[in-house]
């Protein structure tokens, strides 16, 4: 299926439902070099220093980290349903560990630089722009309890939405 690139603006869907129902594949790498896609559920849409951005979180201990750390594209690519399975999988699986995409029946797409999938309804292509661990220390007790108890803390990305395709 061909995609269609559309501006930023154009977007009418949910980012409720989009990130915290739906949920999406962060992938960060590259065809040529490797890459790895993970699924995620937490994140942000809007804008930062008057551009369209995504703000996405990823654990030091996720395989995901280190092509996020190497590589300054990402995409966030989002699925229909009939994906859900591959989602779950891609979320309980590491790459390290197992070839997600022969798992998942993804198949990969290059575009602007970032790795998104061919199944995906919407993908976001991102330029990192700014990067920050979460600090447990400066959260409320519940929270850095919760979620942070291990001390395997989240690295925040924010990126500047660059293309969106369809």
């Amino acid at each position: 299926m061909e995609k269609i690139k559309v501006n930023p603006e154009a977007l009418a869907e949910n980012p409720f439902e989009l990130i915290g129902k739906d949920w999406f594949l962060l992938t960060a790498g590259t065809e040529d070099a490797g890459f790895n896609f993970m699924t995620c559920s937490w994140g942000a849409m809007g804008v930062l220093w008057n551009k369209p951005a995504v703000t996405c979180y990823v654990r030091h201990s996720r395989h995901t980290f280190g092509f996020m750390e190497q590589g300054d594209t990402f995409t966030l690519s989002f699925f229909g349903q009939e994906q859900r399975k591959a989602l779950g999988f891609a979320g309980s699986h590491s790459g390290r560990d197992c070839d997600k995409l022969a798992q998942t029946g993804l198949h990969p797409v290059t575009l602007e630089g970032g790795v998104s999938f061919e199944e995906a309804k919407l993908t976001l292509v991102c330029k990192k722009r700014f990067a920050a661990d979460l600090s447990p220390e400066e959260m409320p007790a519940e929270i850095a309890e919760a979620f942070y108890a291990d001390h395997d803390v989240h690295r925040m990305y924010i990126g500047e939405i660059i293309a969106v395709y369809l």
